[in-house]
């Protein structure tokens, strides 16, 4: 064998080296992805399971906040059956905004204020908002990691081949729910 098969049989195993490497990390990227997902719908979860709860214990002082119960139970149900990373992140803003509604008109009833199940429950939620925060961010950095490497030469090509998917980033997609929350009684 010549000098020249060997330099180019080299050659060949090791852009397959590569490719395969590049292949595997892009795997791995979009499955730190996916576990970024999944943990901020656990969070979700768990923040949904606590708002009918809260929302009892603030029915039984505030009666006569009919719409606003209807606002936090739509923006709920929204949250709930949002299918796109974008429908969910519009849906868990109205919900954020139906949520400091409600925590708003709690402070017009000083009993519910000293509840000590409202509290408790606030305390929770609020515990939660602040997984949910952290989550997103983790996701949001897996997204630009998969992102950067799908659109990253070489690895591109390879992402071309096997048709791997750029992530979307948990974000504001409306530019009116990036003002903040107005709260009048």
């Amino acid at each position: 064998m010549s000098i020249f098969m060997i330099i180019v049989l080299g050659l060949i195993v090791l852009l397959f080296v590569a490719g395969i490497s590049i292949y595997n990390g892009l795997v791995s990227k979009k499955n730190l992805m996916e576990e970024g997902w999944s943990s901020i719908d656990v969070f979700l979860k768990k923040r949904n399971d606590l708002i009918p709860n809260l929302m009892e214990t603030v029915k039984g002082y505030a009666s006569h906040e009919k719409e606003l119960f209807e606002n936090v139970t739509k923006s709920r149900n929204l949250a709930q059956n949002a299918n796109t990373v974008s429908d969910q992140g519009n849906a868990e803003n109205a919900l954020k905004n139906s949520m400091m509604n409600l925590f708003a008109i709690a402070e017009n009833y000083p009993e519910l204020k000293a509840n000590q199940n409202f509290i408790e429950m606030q305390n929770e939620l609020s515990a939660i908002e602040e997984e949910i925060e952290m989550a997103r961010r983790y996701y949001n950095g897996t997204v630009k990691d998969n992102n950067i490497a799908i659109e990253s030469f070489p690895s591109n090509i390879i992402a071309n081949m096997f048709n791997f998917d750029k992530g979307t980033f948990f974000e504001i997609q409306d530019a009116s729910q990036r003002e903040p929350t107005r709260v009048s009684f």
